[in-house]
């Protein structure tokens, strides 16, 4: 193979392509991928796709057809792109998901305008994560007219959905058909946004689960007829606050994740539901009810969603055995109580070993472009690096991106412009050591 051209020259080109960088993040930040319920999925596949063909990829788009969420209405599409270099080598895999969680609200910026002020791109999806699709993108046009036709290997950059809800209809439904497994690819790079000097190998586990408690309707008037399953759902909560919360607060993970605060097991009360639906309960002009009203039952059913964070040095039995436990004695011990549950996914923890290539390969390239080492974490939260390891068997994936995990979910979201720019050298770099496994 010809002697390759100097690296600070990559770096140079993907300096000059700050608006390219800019550019595609608002373009991408501009298309609403609201999940749920899945808005616009299409539209932004559509998007990267075509600017990928434009570059000589062969652009495949795959509907997760029978998946979770897909209808007529939301179609859950995905995209995947691939270029071929002219001589065999492994695969370099760039995944980013292009669903974002709802705006909400206490914006001072409009949440899909993707505005530009001060060095920053304010909007949705700016940080988590479509900066760092729009990254992977200009850091493999920049490498790829740098390299010439010489190189080795394969180049993929996907755009998938639904990360924000388990991914079960994006990399968890590529995942199975043997998208993210070798021979097809070697290593994989997720852009999520856990800070340009920082390298994430994994995350902490995950547990969600419905429990539901049991009562019997009856007349409201006369509820001493009835056993309402909203006192009786009252009564496991109070279990869970007060005795499991602060013996999962003493339980301390060795694994660096981020913040610091996450280095301990935790439970969040995702959401309760029990009795009459949600109703709008108002007075009209002269102080009479008006809207929908209530009606006199006991409430016969409550259910409340767990999510159970869990650390490396839990098992994934041990966790759920310690709400039925809780559950169980609930049951002996108070009258009337009774109880289902129902899980509705689980993960377990992550790690890529820090010896292995990809880890090893971006290292050297931050060490390039900061001047500095870096750090390595773990995530508090899973994405889609789950499937890829647990599905796919291959583990040689990390998260690696720019933006500030802390921002996610938050009003005015946003990403830095030099955030970009240096994840872009990082990634091209990392992506040609990769290719040429030097």
């Amino acid at each position: 193979m010809k002697v390759a051209p100097d690296l600070s020259a990559l770096l140079m080109d993907i300096a000059a392509r700050e608006s390219e960088l800019i550019g595609l993040t608002q373009e991408l930040v501009r298309i609403p991928t609201v999940n749920p319920p899945g808005d616009a999925y299409e539209a932004c596949a559509c998007a990267l796709g075509e600017r990928l063909r434009r570059r000589g990829f062969a652009v495949e788009y795959i509907r997760a057809l029978g998946a979770p969420g897909d209808s007529a209405s939301h179609p859950r599409m995905n995209v995947v792109a691939r270029r071929e270099g002219r001589h065999d080598g492994p695969c370099v895999h760039f995944n980013s998901h292009i669903d974002v969680v709802e705006a909400g609200s206490g914006w001072a910026f409009d949440p899909f305008g993707a505005e530009l002020r001060d060095g920053r791109i304010y909007g949705r999806g700016t940080c988590d994560m479509k900066g760092g699709l729009a990254a992977s993108v200009v850091a493999c046009e920049a490498l790829l007219d740098w390299a010439g036709d010489d190189w080795p290997g394969a180049i993929e950059i996907s755009g998938t959905v639904d990360e924000e809800s388990g991914g079960f209809s994006g990399v968890g439904y590529l995942a199975k058909r043997g998208h993210f497994s070798q021979p097809r690819v070697d290593h994989v790079i997720i852009p999520e946004p856990l800070g340009v000097d920082r390298i994430c190998l994994g995350h902490r586990g995950v547990w969600w689960a419905e429990v539901e408690t049991r009562g019997r309707i009856a007349h409201g008037s006369m509820p001493f007829l009835g056993d309402s399953a909203i006192l009786h759902m009252s009564a496991f909560l109070r279990r869970i606050e007060d005795e499991l919360m602060p013996r999962l607060a003493q339980r301390r993970t060795a694994e660096p994740v981020e913040p610091p605060g996450a280095r301990v097991s935790t439970l969040n009360v995702n959401s309760v539901h029990g009795g009459q639906v949600e109703q709008r309960y108002a007075l009209n002009a002269n102080g009479e009810p008006s809207g929908d009203l209530p009606t006199p039952v006991v409430a016969h059913r409550c259910t409340a969603v767990l999510d159970r964070r869990f650390i490396a040095e839990e098992q994934l039995e041990d966790v759920k055995r310690e709400i039925i436990d809780m559950l169980d004695e609930l049951q002996r011990t108070r009258p009337g109580f009774d109880y289902g549950v129902r899980e509705i996914m689980s993960f377990v923890p992550s790690a890529t070993p820090r010896e292995a290539p990809v880890v090893q390969a971006t290292a050297r390239a931050i060490s390039r472009v900061l001047g500095r080492e870096p750090s390595y974490i773990a995530s508090p939260g899973t994405y889609d690096q789950k499937h890829i390891v647990r599905t796919g068997g291959l583990r040689d994936c990390i998260a690696y991106g720019p933006g500030i995990l802390d921002l996610a979910h938050q009003p005015d979201e946003y990403v830095a412009v030099d955030d970009l720019v240096q994840s872009a050298q990082v990634m091209a770099l990392a992506a040609w050591r990769l290719l040429n496994a030097d």
